[in-house]
């Protein structure tokens, strides 16, 4: 039966309208999510390159940090190495002592057994 709109009403006529708008409504989804998927995508990469952009290469980081070097670092610094060098020192003082020893007792007991 025909309902004036060319349309069938009833009978198989309306599982197969209902079919094809089923299967248009997947293909109209799956483009979308395809869609909103390439559009994230693209944001995404948009952002990660902006930030990328706003960073500084380790050249210009180590620039920046030998120029602003201030005395007090150097003093820091300075101290360290001193805090190290002066027990290295005493350490061969006693070091050398300790071998002038081992000659003097080594050429006593040479001296004996002669």
């Amino acid at each position: 039966m025909d309902n004036g709109f060319g349309e069938v009403e009833g009978g198989m006529g309306n599982v197969e309208w209902s079919m094809v708008n089923v299967e248009l409504w997947a293909k109209e989804m799956a483009m979308k999510k395809s869609r909103c998927s390439v559009l994230f995508v693209v944001g995404l990469l948009s952002v990660v390159g902006l930030f990328g952009c706003n960073q500084e290469t380790p050249i210009e980081k180590t620039k920046d940090a030998a120029a602003s070097g201030s005395a007090a670092t150097q003093a820091a610094g300075q101290a360290a190495v001193d805090a190290i060098k002066t027990p290295m020192d005493k350490a061969r003082q006693v070091e050398s002592a300790l071998e002038q020893s081992a000659e003097q007792t080594a050429a006593k007991i040479k001296e004996s057994t002669q």
